[in-house]
């Protein structure tokens, strides 16, 4: 009677051990979609702020840019007047301004000296 009583022992023990590595397989499944469910959320923030911190970077690359293009633009604007007044002031020294010029009621008067030898 032993051998039969041991037996179904061994296989109610056999059978609750079973039941248990079936349990703790459960969990850790639970457990594992749990990490990857965190991790993915994680990794969707990571990669909203990323998104968020480029778009920030661009912004600030676009305004350096406009402000810079203002100031060449500016500079250049400036550059090109000054060399048309001076282009303006040398056709009025040289009586080659046209009947459209302005005239600022200033005169420039050239004198030229002529010196002969005598050989």
């Amino acid at each position: 009677m032993a051998s039969h009583n041991q037996s179904y022992r061994a296989g109610e023990v056999k059978g609750q051990a079973e039941e248990k590595t079936s349990q703790m397989m459960d969990k850790t499944r639970e457990k594992k979609d749990e990490t990857a469910s965190y991790l993915s959320d994680k990794a969707g923030a990571v990669k909203e702020k990323a998104g968020e911190l480029g778009q920030s970077t661009k912004e600030t690359a676009e305004a350096g840019k406009e402000k810079t293009g203002g100031v060449v633009q500016r500079t250049t604007e400036q550059v090109k007047s000054m060399a048309q007044g001076a282009a303006e002031k040398v056709k009025e020294t040289f009586g080659m301004a046209g009947s459209g010029e302005e005239d600022d009621g200033t005169t420039t008067t050239t004198r030229t000296t002529t010196r002969r030898n005598n050989y």
